[in-house]
């Protein structure tokens, strides 16, 4: 059962180095995202995106995995109220309708991955 948490482990930790670099590589698509009241959207993009390949490459090394694990997990219960918002939005920052109804699912699924990796001790 151990291989498979190594397994999701670096699945996940793959997935988040993957979609902190696209901050950085399509950063307008992120804008919709950051709330207008908010300040410095182009730093909280960038920001969240070195924060998301921070705890990615974390949660590769196994002695640093669990606290990037709670890491990840806080991210993403953070980031949690943007997806709800999304799926009642008339024009979801993610593009669609359908593709928020998908999301949202999704961050459910992350914010258990992270907290299963952080009880296990990843």
């Amino acid at each position: 059962m151990k291989h498979i948490w190594n397994i999701l482990r670096i699945l996940l930790a793959l997935f988040m180095i993957y979609a902190g670099s696209q901050h950085f590589i399509k950063p307008t698509f992120f804008n919709a995202f950051v709330p207008d009241f908010l300040i410095y959207k182009s730093l909280i993009i960038y920001a969240s995106g070195v924060l998301e390949i921070a705890l990615g490459i974390l949660l590769l090394i196994p002695k640093y995995a669990s606290k990037a694990a709670t890491g990840i997990f806080i991210l993403m219960i953070l980031f949690l109220p943007i997806h709800i918002w999304d799926v009642f939005s008339e024009t979801p920052a993610i593009g669609s309708h359908p593709a928020a109804v998908i999301r949202l699912p999704i961050q459910f699924v992350l914010i258990a991955l992270a907290y299963k990796l952080e009880k296990n001790k990843a």
